[in-house]
């Protein structure tokens, strides 16, 4: 795909999420006039997957708590059910010390989907989902002790967060109810997100106003965006099992085109919903050879994460996330890291956010030892309403950095970050 075609595309998106809201206003006023009643379509109300409250349904095929918000503009188009969701995010980035950086880029989202029920029991779900983050530049943006995948094919990015490809999910799922309680289902992507990890973090409810991705990220849902994923799953009431045949190599530095499948690795993934405010799960994952910059090193990667939302009132909510992941890779190197995240609203345009996190990493030292490090981040974002679907928002973050003595001399004496970034949303 070349960068014409791909600016192309994503613009298209993005105008279609951008009319959504408009469309959605007028189609309805138009059956309020006098001579212009229609039968209205009924709008699905159960998930994906199953016979589920359709909250529940999140990032590739993963889950929420049924408590969570459910985004996005919905409109009938005949038998099909139309969603539609947009979220840009300008961003002033700085971080401090020798390894530091300041950068002004574009990230976020727009996403369609399209969906078609047989009968009480068949869905079929088609999704797209877009990113400008490869118009940043292929070192993406800094950020320190984030590490991961590369920028050029010949170094490893280090203390900078990778962009994310330009097309983040193209997928297709069918479900199949055997009961009012028991369905099964398949997904494929390409690319896609499989049954490895908790929620992909802009979908989690507890980060999706965080403008920085997690340290963690590789820790926990980094196979979020894989080019070639098929699953397959099965849900009994509020528990849900599943396996995943996907390539293993993470995306290459060419961020605008669509890199080989191969469905060399396998995960399996457990969740349970116990009730509405809980989402739990645990995955296991063999990647085969996901470092292009290591590719004799395979990885077996273990996770588990629980996901809380409650409701205090009017506009008002927390939501939160605890989750562990653990890489041991085939050179005999164990790696753990930890993620602790919330997300408070006390009104309904106000979000208090914070993130902790804590890992072993490799990468960080030029000898390659393992090194203990930490980050805690706390913004704030507020939105304003500007029409039925749309809100602009305005915001700022702080971090703490946590590194040994070993690593001060390359940090300095007082690590941080800070940001300021301003967002558009269609919802």
């Amino acid at each position: 795909m070349k960068p014409p075609f791909a600016v192309w595309l994503l613009s298209a998106l993005i105008l279609t999420a951008l009319t959504a809201g408009p469309a959605l206003a007028q189609a309805d006023s138009m059956q309020a006039m006098p001579g212009m009643n229609m039968p209205a379509m009924e709008m699905p109300s159960t998930g994906i997957l199953g016979a589920y409250p359709m909250s529940r349904d999140a990032s590739g095929t993963s889950w929420q708590p049924d408590a969570a918000e459910h985004g996005g503009v919905h409109e009938m188009a005949g038998d099909w059910m139309l969603m539609g969701h947009l979220m840009l995010t300008g961003v002033y980035d700085m971080q401090s010390g020798p390894r530091g950086d300041d950068k002004t880029f574009l990230e976020g989202m727009v996403m369609g989907a399209a969906r078609r029920d047989f009968g009480d029991t068949d869905r079929l779900n088609f999704r797209a989902m877009l990113s400008p983050d490869p118009f940043m530049g292929r070192s993406g943006y800094p950020l320190l002790l984030a590490t991961g995948e590369t920028a050029n094919g010949t170094t490893p990015l280090i203390d900078r967060q990778h962009p994310h490809d330009l097309v983040m999910e193209l997928s297709a799922t069918y479900s199949h109810d055997f009961t009012k309680s028991d369905s099964a289902f398949l997904y494929f992507g390409y690319p896609g997100e499989p049954a490895l990890g908790p929620t992909a973090f802009m979908h989690r409810a507890s980060s999706m106003d965080i403008p920085e991705a997690p340290i963690t990220h590789h820790w926990l849902d980094s196979t979020h965006i894989t080019f070639g994923v098929l699953t397959a799953g099965f849900v009994q009431d509020d528990v849900k099992l599943e396996i995943s045949q996907f390539t293993g190599r993470e995306p290459d530095q060419a961020r605008f085109d669509f890199d080989p499948i191969k469905l060399d690795s396998t995960a399996i993934r457990a969740s349970w919903n116990p009730d509405e405010n809980w989402s739990l799960q645990t995955s296991w994952g063999f990647l085969k050879s996901p470092e292009q910059l290591a590719p004799t090193i395979d990885e077996n990667r273990w996770t588990a994460s629980a996901t809380y939302v409650t409701l205090l009132g009017a506009g008002s909510s927390i939501a939160a996330t605890l989750a562990w992941g653990l890489k041991q890779l085939s050179d005999g190197t164990d790696l753990n890291g930890v993620l602790l995240e919330s997300e408070y609203k006390p009104a309904a345009f106000w979000t208090l956010f914070g993130r902790a996190e804590w890992e072993e990493n490799d990468e960080l030292a030029a000898s390659g030892a393992i090194e203990r490090v930490g980050k805690l981040s706390l913004g704030a974002i507020h939105d304003w309403r500007i029409a039925e679907h749309w809100k602009i928002g305005l915001g700022g973050s702080y971090d703490f950095v946590f590194v040994p003595s070993s690593l001060s001399p390359s940090y300095g004496s007082d690590p941080h970050g800070a940001t300021i970034f301003t967002r558009v949303a269609v919802e």
